[in-house]
């Protein structure tokens, strides 16, 4: 776990705001027996989790894709080449909505924007050397020309809700 204290009551703020601020039908699916504390969910999100991103084309139209999300102090990260179209997209809409399912156990739906961490020309993000450092344990130290192949991004939530009907067997599973 790699989350502060801080990270983690920033978190819970915003699954609580979050779920408070939603329809009264998915009121009706997501309860308090149905879902994860910041903490749990944090320990449930290890490694990459695979995520369907959404964004969208000049004209309007969305588009989905998947990246490899990795859930670090309480926000996702992920990457893409940096010839991409999703980069483009993110480039001129930085608007998002992410989700990672696994299967019918655990669903975790983000909207927000992202900011690039590495960008081209400019500085990178104040943190982006230890987020490197992890990204090149995680995938190995030459497996991208890590300056010029890829842009790396982190997704600013504004609103994040989490569903997992059987949270004993979710939770039991991340700790195996």
């Amino acid at each position: 776990m790699r989350e502060t204290p801080e990270d983690l009551s920033e978190l819970q703020a915003l699954l609580d705001s979050s779920l408070s601020r939603s329809t009264s039908h998915l009121r009706s699916i997501i309860t308090a027996g149905s879902t994860l504390t910041a903490e749990r969910l944090t320990r449930v999100l290890t490694g990459m989790c695979t995520l369907a991103l959404a964004t969208v084309t000049a004209r309007g139209e969305p588009r989905i894709s998947g990246v490899d999300g990795h859930f670090l102090h309480g926000k996702w990260h992920f990457g893409t080449a940096r010839g991409a179209a999703k980069a483009r997209h993110l480039a001129a809409r930085p608007a998002v909505s992410a989700a990672h399912l696994r299967g019918e156990d655990l669903g975790v739906f983000t909207h927000g924007t992202v900011e690039i961490l590495n960008p081209r020309d400019g500085e990178p993000a104040a943190d982006w050397p230890d987020l490197l450092a992890y990204f090149k344990d995680f995938y190995g130290d030459d497996a991208f020309d890590w300056d010029d192949d890829v842009v790396y991004y982190r997704l600013r939530p504004h609103w994040m809700t989490v569903y997992a009907p059987d949270v004993a067997k979710l939770t039991a599973a991340a700790r195996s």
